[in-house]
Protein backbone atom coordinates (compact mmCIF):
# COMPACT_ATOMS: atom_id res chain seq x y z
CA UNK A 1 0.00 0.00 0.00
CA UNK A 2 1.32 3.57 -0.92
CA UNK A 3 0.32 6.91 0.78
CA UNK A 4 -1.77 8.83 -1.97
CA UNK A 5 -0.07 11.99 -3.13
CA UNK A 6 -2.49 14.25 -0.80
CA UNK A 7 -1.51 12.00 2.23
CA UNK A 8 2.05 12.76 2.12
CA UNK A 9 1.16 16.17 1.54
CA UNK A 10 -0.42 16.63 4.88
CA UNK A 11 2.15 15.17 6.33
CA UNK A 12 3.95 18.31 7.00
CA UNK A 13 0.83 19.44 8.71
CA UNK A 14 0.71 16.44 11.10
CA UNK A 15 3.96 17.17 12.27
CA UNK A 16 2.56 20.57 13.62
CA UNK A 17 -0.02 19.00 15.59
CA UNK A 18 0.45 20.24 19.16
CA UNK A 19 1.12 17.21 21.87
CA UNK A 20 -1.68 18.05 23.65
CA UNK A 21 -4.21 17.87 20.37
CA UNK A 22 -2.85 13.89 20.23
CA UNK A 23 -2.35 13.13 23.81
CA UNK A 24 -4.26 10.78 25.64
CA UNK A 25 -5.70 13.40 28.74
CA UNK A 26 -8.35 11.04 30.42
CA UNK A 27 -5.71 11.11 33.60
CA UNK A 28 -8.06 9.09 35.70
CA UNK A 29 -7.38 6.60 33.30
CA UNK A 30 -3.50 6.60 32.64
CA UNK A 31 -1.61 3.96 34.94
CA UNK A 32 -0.05 5.99 38.12
CA UNK A 33 1.05 4.76 41.12
CA UNK A 34 2.60 6.94 44.29
CA UNK A 35 6.23 6.22 44.66
CA UNK A 36 5.72 4.93 47.68
CA UNK A 37 3.32 1.74 46.96
CA UNK A 38 4.22 -1.30 47.38
CA UNK A 39 6.24 -3.91 44.82
CA UNK A 40 2.93 -5.95 44.52
CA UNK A 41 0.82 -2.84 43.28
CA UNK A 42 3.17 -2.39 40.75
CA UNK A 43 2.96 -5.59 39.46
CA UNK A 44 -0.48 -5.57 39.72
CA UNK A 45 -0.64 -2.69 37.56
CA UNK A 46 2.15 -4.16 34.89
CA UNK A 47 -0.40 -7.59 34.56
CA UNK A 48 -2.91 -5.48 32.55
CA UNK A 49 -0.70 -2.47 31.22
CA UNK A 50 3.02 -2.30 30.11
CA UNK A 51 3.84 0.59 31.91
CA UNK A 52 3.05 2.86 35.48
CA UNK A 53 3.61 6.48 35.41
CA UNK A 54 5.40 6.78 39.10
CA UNK A 55 4.25 10.59 40.83
CA UNK A 56 5.61 12.14 43.72
CA UNK A 57 2.24 10.87 46.01
CA UNK A 58 -1.50 10.17 45.96
CA UNK A 59 -2.96 13.90 46.07
CA UNK A 60 -0.06 14.84 43.38
CA UNK A 61 0.26 14.13 40.02
CA UNK A 62 3.59 15.38 39.88
CA UNK A 63 5.63 13.02 37.75
CA UNK A 64 8.87 11.02 39.35
CA UNK A 65 9.23 8.46 37.20
CA UNK A 66 8.26 5.35 35.12
CA UNK A 67 8.63 1.76 35.63
CA UNK A 68 8.50 -0.44 32.41
CA UNK A 69 8.14 -4.22 31.93
CA UNK A 70 11.66 -3.62 30.60
CA UNK A 71 12.41 -2.37 34.02
CA UNK A 72 10.88 -5.46 35.91
CA UNK A 73 12.48 -8.07 32.75
CA UNK A 74 15.87 -6.06 33.72
CA UNK A 75 15.23 -6.74 37.90
CA UNK A 76 14.04 -10.29 37.68
CA UNK A 77 16.71 -11.59 35.24
CA UNK A 78 19.79 -13.18 36.63
CA UNK A 79 22.84 -11.52 36.60
CA UNK A 80 26.28 -12.29 35.75
CA UNK A 81 29.42 -10.97 38.05
CA UNK A 82 31.99 -8.60 35.97
CA UNK A 83 34.94 -11.19 35.86
CA UNK A 84 37.13 -7.91 36.65
CA UNK A 85 35.71 -6.25 39.08
CA UNK A 86 33.17 -9.36 40.95
CA UNK A 87 30.08 -7.18 41.84
CA UNK A 88 27.02 -7.96 40.31
CA UNK A 89 24.58 -5.48 38.76
CA UNK A 90 22.62 -4.79 42.11
CA UNK A 91 19.28 -3.70 40.63
CA UNK A 92 18.17 -7.24 40.46
CA UNK A 93 16.00 -9.43 42.61
CA UNK A 94 18.69 -11.89 43.23
CA UNK A 95 20.85 -9.46 44.94
CA UNK A 96 18.73 -7.01 46.83
CA UNK A 97 15.28 -6.44 48.12
CA UNK A 98 13.18 -3.72 46.53
CA UNK A 99 10.10 -2.54 48.80
CA UNK A 100 8.67 0.53 46.78
CA UNK A 101 8.14 1.88 43.66
CA UNK A 102 10.42 4.12 43.84
CA UNK A 103 12.94 1.91 44.30
CA UNK A 104 13.15 0.44 41.21
CA UNK A 105 11.43 3.43 38.99
CA UNK A 106 13.85 4.66 36.35
CA UNK A 107 13.96 8.56 37.31
CA UNK A 108 13.02 11.69 34.95
CA UNK A 109 11.43 10.08 31.97
CA UNK A 110 11.91 11.92 28.78
CA UNK A 111 8.89 14.46 28.91
CA UNK A 112 7.00 16.79 26.66
CA UNK A 113 4.89 19.31 27.15
CA UNK A 114 1.63 19.97 25.92
CA UNK A 115 2.50 22.82 23.21
CA UNK A 116 5.43 20.76 21.70
CA UNK A 117 4.88 19.71 18.62
CA UNK A 118 4.37 16.32 16.89
CA UNK A 119 8.09 16.47 15.37
CA UNK A 120 9.51 17.26 18.18
CA UNK A 121 7.56 14.58 19.66
CA UNK A 122 8.67 12.17 17.71
CA UNK A 123 12.64 13.07 17.68
CA UNK A 124 12.76 12.61 21.56
CA UNK A 125 10.72 8.93 20.92
CA UNK A 126 13.27 8.21 18.71
CA UNK A 127 16.65 9.41 20.18
CA UNK A 128 15.70 7.80 23.37
CA UNK A 129 14.22 4.93 22.18
CA UNK A 130 11.39 4.94 24.09
CA UNK A 131 7.22 4.24 23.08
CA UNK A 132 5.32 6.44 25.55
CA UNK A 133 6.59 10.23 26.74
CA UNK A 134 4.08 12.07 29.46
CA UNK A 135 2.92 15.40 28.99
CA UNK A 136 3.92 17.44 31.85
CA UNK A 137 2.75 20.82 32.69
CA UNK A 138 4.15 22.38 35.71
CA UNK A 139 5.96 19.52 36.71
CA UNK A 140 2.80 17.49 36.66
CA UNK A 141 1.62 14.54 34.41
CA UNK A 142 -1.63 15.70 32.39
CA UNK A 143 -1.75 12.98 29.88
CA UNK A 144 0.49 10.67 27.49
CA UNK A 145 1.42 10.07 24.53
CA UNK A 146 2.50 6.82 22.84
CA UNK A 147 3.90 5.27 19.72
CA UNK A 148 -0.67 3.99 19.35
CA UNK A 149 -1.76 7.47 19.61
CA UNK A 150 0.77 8.93 17.22
CA UNK A 151 -0.24 5.37 14.70
CA UNK A 152 -3.93 6.30 15.12
CA UNK A 153 -3.61 9.79 14.70
CA UNK A 154 -1.29 9.52 11.49
CA UNK A 155 -3.33 7.10 10.00
CA UNK A 156 -6.90 8.87 10.39
CA UNK A 157 -4.98 12.46 9.15
CA UNK A 158 -3.77 11.20 5.68
CA UNK A 159 -6.23 8.14 5.30
CA UNK A 160 -8.13 9.51 1.97
CA UNK A 161 -11.84 8.12 1.24
CA UNK A 162 -11.84 5.33 -1.57
CA UNK A 163 -13.85 7.03 -4.20
CA UNK A 164 -15.94 4.87 -6.29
Amino acid sequence: MTIPAKGKQLIPEFYEIPAEDIMDERVWDLPLIEQDASIDCVLSILTGRDHVWVVESKGSKKLVGIITEHDILGIFSPRKKVSYFGVPDKKSLHYETFEKAGHIMSRNPIRCSPDEKVKEVLNKMIDHRVRRIPVVENSEIIGEITLHHLIRKIYSFIKIPIEE
